[in-house]
């Protein structure tokens, strides 16, 4: 039986706009979004946002924030395989930006105007009961950013559905998924590979202070040596080789100067 997606309108667009806006963590940013796309009939949500695209690429996928309402096995798949990037869709949304449905990529499918990887990408997600959607693709300040949403339909639902779904509550899905990219990308977030301790962060954030190692050391009332050794690890968290680099990197992900998930 399909999901009733259909009549008034579930969900006050306006309040909760104003609600993600002043939300200060991303799990209760994404939460609200899950929360509000559910009852239209997409439960599946997907989100990714680089800061280092390079080309076709969103560049080291652990330089990436991967956002998800599906199940474990499908993000693993999706994401730690690097699935996504065998997708007609994740194609589609490096050249362009804006919001479309999945249907010319059905469309293609049918025709044979798939690429072979592509092609084997839309059979897999089939398996998974992924069949139509929507893709948005956001618009951005900076070259090398790079944010999109994916939200599959639920079981049941086809492309007429949702074309009828976007021309009923259009406006508001776009003004939600914007307003979501919009505030995460404000935000600090868990990386897989890229977490600091506390300390870390707050070295760092005396360096970028323009404190020297002496300066830190007499601030934090550690020693030279602790310092230097906190610089180094934070420096392979990064995967960087400088700390100037360190400092750079740190700031374009949020990590350093914002508060963490937990308000601290």
């Amino acid at each position: 039986m399909r999901p009733n997606v259909h009549g008034a309108r579930l969900i006050d667009v306006t309040d909760l706009v104003g609600r993600i806006a002043t939300t200060e963590s991303i799990s209760g940013v994404w939460q609200l979004a899950a929360d509000y796309y559910r009852p239209l009939g997409f439960q599946r949500l997907n989100y990714g946002l680089t800061r280092f695209r390079h080309d076709m690429s969103i560049g080291d996928p652990d330089d990436a924030l991967f956002l998800t309402t599906l199940t474990d096995e499908y993000a693993n798949l999706y994401f730690r395989s690097g699935f996504y990037e065998r997708t007609p869709i994740y194609r589609w949304a490096l050249l362009n930006t804006g919001c479309t449905t999945w249907r010319w990529v059905h469309d293609a499918f049918a025709e044979g105007r798939l690429p072979p990887d592509e092609a084997e990408a839309l059979r897999v997600n089939a398996r998974y009961g992924i069949f139509a959607g929507i893709a948005i693709s956001f618009p951005e300040t900076r070259v090398r950013t790079k944010g999109a949403m994916g939200l599959a339909a639920d079981p049941g639902l086809d492309h007429d559905d949702v074309d009828a779904i976007l021309a009923r509550e259009g406006p508001g899905m776009l003004a939600v998924a914007h307003v979501t990219h919009l505030k995460i990308a404000t935000l600090p977030a868990k990386y897989a590979r890229r977490g600091l301790t506390a300390r870390q962060r707050e070295v760092l954030e005396w360096v970028a202070d323009g404190k020297t190692t002496q300066d830190i050391s007499v601030l934090l009332g550690i020693s030279v040596g602790m310092v230097e050794k906190h610089l180094r690890l934070l420096r392979e968290a990064l995967n960087v080789e400088t700390t100037a680099h360190a400092v750079a990197k740190a700031a374009i992900l949020n990590l350093i100067f914002s508060r963490d998930e937990h308000g601290g």
